[in-house]
C-alpha cells in the first residue's frame, strides 16, 4: 500500500489554469481531480487569477476550496475581495507580490489585511524571491495585524537563506504559518516543525507546478513523527481553514 493512503491529506496551495507562458504547465480541473484521486487527497484549496474560473470549479464541492486572488495595486482590488469571499467555498486570500510588484511591508496591502481581519479569514503569500517577497518584509504587517493568520508558500522558496529566514519570522510570529511546496531541503521541514510549531506547517504541492509525486516523498523523508504527519498534511489545514 502506498504509504501516504494512511493519512487525510489537504493539498493548501494547487492552481488550475490553461498553459502558463511563464512556467508551461498547465491544469485543468479534471486534471487536478484525477491528481487528487491518485495520491489520496481529501480536499485541496485552489487558486487563479481568474477568480470567476475558479469560483465555478468549487461551487458545491466538498473537497474543493479556494482563495481569492487579488492585487492591490489594481483599482477593483477591494471590490473582488469583497464579492469573492462571500461567495460558496472561497476560504481564504492569495497575494503574489513577487509577480504583482509589491512588497508585504507596503501600505497598500494593509487594506487587505483588514479585510482578512474583518472576515476570519487568513493570507496566504508567495514567499521567497527577491526584492518583492523576502521573508523579513511580511514581519511589519503580522505585527501590525496579529490576529490575521498569514501563510508563508514555499517557506523561503530555493534559497538557504530565505528558508532560514521564513523560520526566523514564523518563530517570532506566532500568526505566521509555513507551507512546503518548492522548498527543496527536506529536514528544513522537520527544522520548522520543532522551531515554529506543529500547528503551524503545513503541505501544499503548487500543482501543476510542483506535483505530489516528490513533494509527498520530500515530507517522508523530512523524519516528523507518525503524529507529526498527520498535522502537517492535513490537520493543520482543516483546522486554519475550518475544513471539517
Amino acid at each position: 500500500m502506498t504509504w501516504w493512503k494512511e493519512f487525510e491529506i489537504i493539498d493548501v496551495h494547487a492552481h488550475i489554469h490553461p498553459l502558463s507562458p511563464d512556467f508551461r504547465v498547465a491544469l485543468t480541473l479534471r486534471g487536478l481531480r484525477r491528481l487528487m484521486r491518485d495520491y489520496h487527497y481529501a480536499k485541496a484549496i485552489i487558486m487563479d487569477r481568474d477568480n470567476a474560473m475558479i469560483s465555478r470549479a468549487v461551487k458545491g464541492s466538498k473537497d474543493l476550496f479556494a482563495n481569492v486572488w487579488v492585487n492591490p495595486r489594481e483599482k477593483r482590488c477591494m471590490r473582488d475581495l469583497k464579492r469573492y469571499l462571500g461567495k460558496e467555498n472561497f476560504v481564504g486570500i492569495k497575494l503574489h507580490p513577487l509577480f504583482d510588484g509589491y512588497t508585504p511591508d507596503s501600505p497598500i496591502v494593509r487594506p487587505i489585511a483588514a479585510a482578512a481581519e474583518e472576515a476570519g479569514v487568513p493570507i496566504q503569500f508567495h514567499c521567497g524571491h527577491p526584492p518583492f517577497s523576502l521573508p523579513w518584509s511580511f514581519e511589519p504587517l503580522a505585527r501590525e495585524f496579529p490576529s490575521v493568520k498569514m501563510v508563508l508558500l514555499h517557506m523561503g522558496h530555493g534559497h538557504i537563506v530565505y528558508i532560514n529566514g521564513a523560520i526566523d519570522v514564523a518563530e517570532r510570529n506566532p500568526n505566521i504559518y509555513l507551507e512546503t511546496s518548492g522548498m527543496p531541503m527536506h529536514t528544513k521541514i522537520k527544522e520548522a516543525v520543532e522551531r515554529v510549531g506543529r500547528d503551524r506547517v503545513m503541505y501544499g504541492d503548487d500543482a501543476p507546478c510542483g506535483h505530489p509525486s516528490w513533494e509527498l516523498e520530500k515530507i517522508k523523508a523530512s523524519g516528523l513523527s507518525g503524529e507529526d504527519l498527520v498535522r502537517v498534511l492535513g490537520e493543520n489545514a482543516k483546522r486554519l481553514y475550518g475544513l471539517d
